[in-house]
């Protein structure tokens, strides 16, 4: 069993190119704090998104509970994997 309440690891997320903060519970939730920003993002963080996808040459996109990184940061922490 982990003995930690809660912890929080920032990344580089190639999804919406910018770093967004991990955060994992004790119980096995997790959140990532680029979710609120990038899953529906307002008209200036979506203006800003398609700008940074045409200079990149790819969509930038939110993945939501779908992130493979959350994932696995979740279970390399829990020790799932």
């Amino acid at each position: 069993m982990v003995d930690w309440e809660i912890t929080a690891t920032t990344i580089y997320c190639e999804a919406v190119d910018d770093e967004v903060t991990i955060l994992v519970s004790r119980d096995g939730t997790a959140k990532c704090t680029g979710r609120q920003k990038y899953s529906r993002p307002d008209k200036e963080t979506a203006r800003a998104m398609k700008v940074k996808s045409k200079q990149l040459g790819k969509p930038l996109a939110c993945e939501g509970d779908a992130c493979a990184r959350v994932t696995q940061h979740k279970d390399e922490l829990l020790g799932k994997k």
